[in-house]
C-alpha cells in the first residue's frame, strides 16, 4: 500500500454530514502534532492562534515536520502539498464554524490549570459552531466538566486526550465528563478511530491513566538521582531495559518539558494531596535555571536538535 492510500489522501472517504472537519484553538507543539495527524487522514484542519505573525511561524513549523519526513522517505513532497491544503490558520474564532469537532490545545509555560481561560475559550467556541459540534480539550490534570460548566450545551464537551509523542503513540484518552452525552462521546470515540488511533475510555479524575503513571515514574527517578544512586543516563537506561519503554524517565521528562512536568505535579498534588505527585527538588532547581529539556536545549541532558548529545547538564546543587 502506498502512502496516498495509507492515510486517504487520493481520495476523499468521509460521507457528508459526517467528521470532515477539525478545529484545534491553540497551535502549539501539541496542536501542530493533531493538525498534521488529522489531515494526514483527510481530515480538514482550521486552527486559532493569536495573530498573523504566529499563524505563519505555525506553518513554516508544519512544513518543516513534514520536509523531515520526507527526508525519512514518510511521504513523497506532493504528499505534502495535499497534507498542507487542508490546514488552515485563523485569528477569527468565526472561522470555525464548520467544524465537527473542536479541541482546544493552548500551551503556557504558567502553572495552574488556567482554567478561567479554558472555559472562556469554550464560550467563543460555543457562540459560533453548530449546536451539535464536539467541544474538546487535549486536557491532563485538569477534569473536562468545570470547563463544561459556562456551555449552554455541557453534553457537547468531551476530553479528548493525546498521548505524546501523538505521531507515534496508537491510544487516545477519552474522558466523559458528569454531563457529557453518549452521542458526544461516540462522535469523539469515532473520530479516534478515523485518525488510526485507538479510544480508551477513562472516568474523569485528573491525570487520566497516563499523567498519573508518569508523574510517580519521574519523581521516583529523581529521588534515586538525589540519592547518588546512579547518575541520569543509567537511571534511563536500566528502565528502558528493565521495562520496555522506548524512552527512560528523565529523557521522558525532558521531552515533555521540566515546565510541563512541574504543572502537572503541582495540579496532582494539589488535588490528591499524595506525596507521590509533589514535586522534585530536582526538577524546581532546573525550571528555575530555565533548563526546561528539549525545549531549552538543556535539562536532564543537553541537546543538539531533539537528540541528547550525551553531556548531562545537570548537577546536584547541596
Amino acid at each position: 500500500m502506498n502512502q496516498l492510500e495509507q492515510f486517504s489522501l487520493g481520495k476523499k472517504l468521509i460521507p457528508k454530514g459526517k467528521i470532515q472537519t477539525i478545529g484545534i484553538v491553540g497551535c502549539g507543539t501539541a496542536g501542530q502534532d493533531i493538525a498534521l495527524h488529522s489531515s494526514r487522514y483527510g481530515l480538514d484542519v482550521v486552527f486559532i492562534d493569536i495573530s498573523k505573525e504566529r499563524i505563519k511561524e505555525i506553518f513554516k513549523s508544519l512544513e518543516k515536520q513534514l520536509d523531515d519526513i520526507i527526508t525519512h522517505w514518510g511521504i513523497t513532497p506532493s504528499e505534502k502539498r495535499l497534507v498542507m491544503s487542508r490546514i488552515k490558520g485563523s485569528t477569527n474564532y468565526n472561522d470555525l464554524y464548520l467544524c465537527d469537532i473542536v479541541i482546544e490545545t493552548i500551551s503556557s509555560r504558567r502553572l495552574g490549570t488556567m482554567i478561567e481561560e479554558r472555559q472562556e475559550i469554550f464560550q467563543k467556541i460555543e457562540s459560533v459552531v453548530d449546536e451539535k459540534t464536539i467541544i474538546s480539550s487535549s486536557l491532563a490534570t485538569l477534569m473536562i466538566s468545570d470547563l463544561a460548566t459556562v456551555l449552554e450545551h455541557p453534553e457537547r464537551a468531551i476530553g479528548i486526550h493525546f498521548i505524546d509523542p501523538i505521531g507515534k503513540s496508537n491510544i487516545v484518552e477519552l474522558v466523559k465528563g458528569v454531563r457529557s452525552g453518549e452521542d458526544s462521546f461516540e462522535k469523539a470515540r469515532r473520530f479516534v478511530t478515523m485518525i488510526g488511533k485507538k479510544p480508551i475510555k477513562v472516568n474523569e479524575s485528573p491525570g487520566n491513566i497516563s499523567i498519573r503513571m508518569i508523574i510517580p515514574f519521574i519523581n521516583e527517578a529523581c529521588e534515586i538521582l538525589m540519592e547518588g544512586v546512579a547518575t541520569v543516563e543509567d537511571i534511563d537506561e536500566v528502565m528502558r531495559e528493565s521495562s520496555g519503554h522506548g524512552t527512560g524517565p528523565l529523557e521522558l521528562a525532558d521531552r515533555i518539558g521540566l515546565d510541563k512536568v512541574m504543572k502537572y505535579m503541582e495540579n496532582l498534588y494539589a488535588e490528591f494531596g499524595n506525596p507521590k505527585y509533589k514535586t522534585s527538588p530536582v526538577i524546581k532547581r532546573l525550571v528555575r535555571a530555565n533548563y526546561l529539556g528539549r525545549i531549552t536545549g538543556k535539562g536532564f541532558y543537553n541537546y543538539e536538535g531533539d537528540k541528547p548529545a550525551g553531556n548531562i547538564s545537570f548537577t546536584i546543587i547541596d
